[in-house]
């Protein structure tokens, strides 16, 4: 499905990237404009054919109908606001950001804050920077709309037209709250204990050959995540930390279940616990 937007993105990385290849490619977009500060990012986006042309913002926004921001947070706490000063009233702009919450209240009482729609879609490897943009990554994954209620009825609805027809993703909505909620306990667990497994590792195994030579696919599987870049999870740990500090109280609270009943030599019972976590392919299984 066409939609004739031009649309600008910045931050030419995985999502930005994989973001620009799948609008392209499906013809949503009739042109995709890079907006990178990282010169490096810029070239390498042009050569690799992620985008039609760079601009600078200023240059961008006197063309564009919609702006994807797929930066990090912190720093569009500060300059999101500044950004939608600049707009007319019938541009459109997004981010696609981990955590939601920050952006809620930088924006709540924004006099544009109807031009902006909230969205995080869930997809992604362990992978940053042009290169790892991935063409097909969204497709048949899910997008969460956040907070639609405080957006332009409008404005959703090509946002909706963006994930579902240009980028083949199904929609699930929340609010920015419930959103942080759930992320902290279904993604960034997996990511800081992803870190602490290989960190593990790394410190108990001073053999490099050993690892390389015993790690299987359970372990390579496990670990994948900590290959992750540490700047961008950094400031996701940072936004979350309230939500992320339950979720890793529970968690090390199991774990020190788990060893309890190994040291009490209570292997029948730790073998319901284990049987218990089988549950979980049930609930990922489903149709």
């Amino acid at each position: 499905m066409e939609s004739n937007k031009v649309v600008g993105i910045l931050g030419i990385g995985l999502i930005g990237g994989s973001m620009a290849l799948g609008l392209r490619k499906s013809g949503w977009a009739k042109a995709c404009i890079g907006i990178d500060t990282n010169r490096p990012n810029q070239k390498r986006a042009l050569e690799l054919g992620l985008i039609d042309q760079l601009l600078p913002l200023e240059e961008a926004l006197q063309v564009i109908d919609i702006l994807i921001i797929a930066t990090p947070v912190d720093n569009l706490v500060e300059q999101l606001p500044n950004m939608l000063d600049q707009f007319n009233d019938k541009q459109i702009v997004i981010e696609v950001g981990s955590t939601k919450s920050p952006i809620y209240e930088a924006l709540k009482n924004h006099p544009r804050r109807k031009q902006f729609v909230s969205t995080h879609p869930m997809a992604g490897t362990e992978f940053s920077g042009p290169e790892a943009a991935i063409d097909g990554l969204f497709e048949g994954k899910r997008c969460v709309i956040c907070d639609q209620e405080l957006s332009d009825p409008d404005a959703e609805k090509t946002i909706e037209s963006l994930y579902q027809d240009g980028l083949h993703m199904n929609l699930i909505y929340m609010d920015s709250i419930s959103h942080d909620v759930h992320t902290a306990y279904i993604s960034h667990i997996s990511h800081i204990c992803s870190f602490a497994l290989a960190n593990t590792v790394l410190e108990k195994e001073k053999d490099e050959k050993r690892i390389f030579e015993l790690a299987s696919t359970g372990f390579e599987s496990t670990v994948r995540l900590a290959k992750s870049s540490p700047e961008t999870w950094i400031q996701i740990f940072h936004q979350n930390q309230e939500n992320l500090m339950d979720v890793l109280d529970e968690y090390i609270n199991t774990l020190l279940k788990y060893k309890g009943l190994m040291l009490s030599g209570s292997y029948e019972k730790l073998k319901e616990e284990l049987a218990k976590a089988n549950d979980i392919g049930r609930i990922l299984n489903r149709k």
